[in-house]
């Protein structure tokens, strides 16, 4: 199961207007406001990055299955947010060591609380696409129409710049743009500094819902150089991006070209890079971690590899229950499936203790000083049969199957896999059946599995999702999301309490409290139980040909393998030195220090 199923993103608004571009206008009168950046910030180069990285050769990485789209706006995967954000910016970005808001398309912004939660950016005048022309406020306005649209299927994008909806957006020239938020929410910078900017002249008039796979105009580091049905798409380096002499990109983005293959099955995917179909690769499985990585190309360095541990923000995974669905509907069922799946021997006889079991849907808000307290759903028949009997299933005699009503309880289980977690599945299966409940598989691909998922035409499915600095609780776990498609808040999760809170959060200021506000929110979703939640590891492991320069850190602070993509380098010495290493059976130096 690819632990990176989705970028977390949110969801849909009930109404919403379509807003028109608008004519140029004169300034807004001067008010009190804050600038950034401040006059005193200096841009430098990431600490992250190596002053020995060079410029050229490829990266081949394995792409996981052929998306439906690359436009991230229309398809909330990972892979396509990747690839789209390569090609498209924003208005600002992140510093890496303090993740405070950093200039990108915007070159300048404040904020003006006495113009009633007014944001105005001003564009970089640099800042031009791949034919030249200057990217402008105009640009910035059709981009957040054209996701704003209630025609266009980019609900996940929605619910953060909604707040801007009702006092439209003005483009003040043709540099500045000004927004004005409707609420004060602390995400209300980042939702209208993170949203990518498309190319007005590029893609207006076309169908938003079918720009798909075509993007000849682009204004970041890489563009789209081919595509080859279900085998490989291929990234090429702009040699004239815009941004490429900042300092804060010194030594970034140093490959010609990067190409991602496409294996739907994680095993075909290993079986190809241990052959040298492809450079670099994710370990998420720890049979393969523990029991795989040996022999010649490992022992002699061939093939690096390293578990890096940083501060990237830890996601969750487990297996969906579809709320809105009976017998899922009942909190003593959610529970009792739970106490059913046996995790411990999972973690010790398939994964080789290799895994910390979930407690908590937001695991990096704890530590020591501050322990999760959430009980977590230990193997337990007992307590599980208990729990089934009194929300009514009872045995059936003559079938030896739970019912009620007169009805069977039969879990169909939505799988997009292959059959690599059919080990997993399995021994749940037979735990189930002898408490009397059958379990069938419904498989599908990658498109069918997103398509139902989106419609919520599942009853259990096995979901994973990434996390965020900022933890935004209200697309998940919001009940006014519950019932609207395409969104995050899969299970249909809706609680009082958890929607007050959620309200509380937006106008909360302080990181600590709004952290406070987030465990009172996980105890609260974690007695509720919408998903049985499975295991995790806060490492990455990855594994590479040792053909690259890689810094010091090898990743950042934050980050997870993408980081490869802008701070690796292809080493024709290493290269080189790797074949005839191949060659001689000699062994190869490491490319960092041990």
């Amino acid at each position: 199961m690819n632990f990176k199923i989705f970028t977390v993103l949110i969801l849909l608004l009930h109404v919403l207007v379509l807003i028109a571009d608008t004519a140029v206008t004169p300034p807004a009168p001067e008010c009190s406001s804050e600038w950034f950046p401040k006059a005193d910030w200096v841009e430098q180069p990431s600490p992250y990055s190596s002053p020995y990285a060079k410029r050229g050769g490829k990266l081949a990485i394995w792409g996981s299955a052929v998306p439906k789209s690359l436009n991230a706006l229309l398809d909330n995967n990972s892979f396509s947010s990747q690839v789209f954000y390569m090609m498209y910016e924003t208005l600002l970005g992140r510093d890496p060591i303090t993740a405070d808001y950093a200039p990108n398309v915007a070159s300048e912004w404040c904020v003006s609380p006495c113009c009633g939660n007014a944001f105005i950016f001003k564009i970089d005048p640099a800042a031009k696409w791949s034919d030249g022309t200057p990217i402008t406020a105009h640009d910035v306005l059709w981009s957040f129409n054209a996701i704003m649209d209630p025609k266009h299927l980019t609900g996940p994008y929605k619910i953060g710049l909604a707040t801007f909806l009702e006092t439209p957006p003005v483009v003040l020239d043709e540099r500045t743009i000004k927004f004005t938020a409707a609420e004060s929410h602390w995400r209300n910078l980042g939702a209208i500094g993170g949203f990518p900017i498309l190319p007005k002249h590029c893609f207006e008039g076309k169908d938003f819902n079918k720009i798909n796979f075509d993007f000849p105009v682009v204004s970041g580091p890489y563009q789209l150089a081919g595509m080859k049905e279900n085998i490989s798409l291929t990234m090429k380096r702009r040699d004239d991006w815009w941004q490429s002499n900042r300092p804060a990109n010194k030594n970034l983005f140093n490959f010609d070209f990067i190409e991602y293959r496409f294996h739907t099955d994680r095993e075909n995917a290993w079986e190809v890079f241990r052959k040298g179909g492809f450079d670099l690769y994710p370990i998420y499985s720890a049979r393969i971690w523990v029991q795989e990585i040996k022999g010649e190309r490992f022992d002699k360095n061939w093939i690096v590899a390293k578990a890096i541990n940083n501060n990237k923000p830890i996601g969750f995974q487990g297996f969906a229950m579809n709320m809105r669905r009976e017998p899922y509907n009942d909190v003593k069922v959610r529970k009792a499936l739970a106490h059913l799946l046996d995790r411990p021997t999972m973690n010790s006889t398939m994964m080789y203790g290799q895994y910390f079991l979930h407690k908590s849907y937001y695991e990096d808000l704890y530590d020591e000083t501050t322990p999760c307290p959430n009980p977590g759903y230990d193997y337990n028949p007992e307590k599980a049969i208990q729990l089934l009997n009194e929300a009514g299933w009872k045995i059936n005699p003559n079938t030896g199957w739970l019912e009620k009503n007169g009805k069977q309880f039969v879990i169909t289980f939505l799988s997009n896999d292959s059959g690599t977690t059919d080990k997993f599945i399995a021994l749940y299966r037979s735990d189930l059946e002898k408490v009397g409940i059958q379990l069938k598989i419904e498989r599908k691909d990658w498109s069918a599995w997103s398509r139902d998922m989106d419609s919520y035409n599942f009853e259990m499915s096995w979901c994973a999702w990434g996390a965020g600095l900022f933890k935004d609780p209200e697309g998940m776990w919001s009940s006014k999301h519950a019932t609207i498609n395409g969104g995050v808040n899969i299970t249909g999760f809706a609680n009082a309490r958890v929607d007050e809170l959620i309200e509380e959060q937006k106008t909360c200021f302080d990181l600590a409290r709004r952290n406070e506000i987030c465990r009172e929110i996980d105890g609260i979703v974690a007695n509720e139980c919408p998903y049985i939640l499975l295991w995790n590891t806060a490492s990455t492991r990855l594994l590479w040909w040792n053909k690259f320069g890689v810094p010091e850190k090898i990743l950042s602070k934050y980050g997870s393998e993408d980081d490869a993509i802008a701070y690796w380098w292809y080493d024709e010495d290493r290269a080189e030195a790797l074949e005839q290493a191949q060659l001689n059976g000699a062994v190869m130096p490491l490319p960092f220090a041990e």
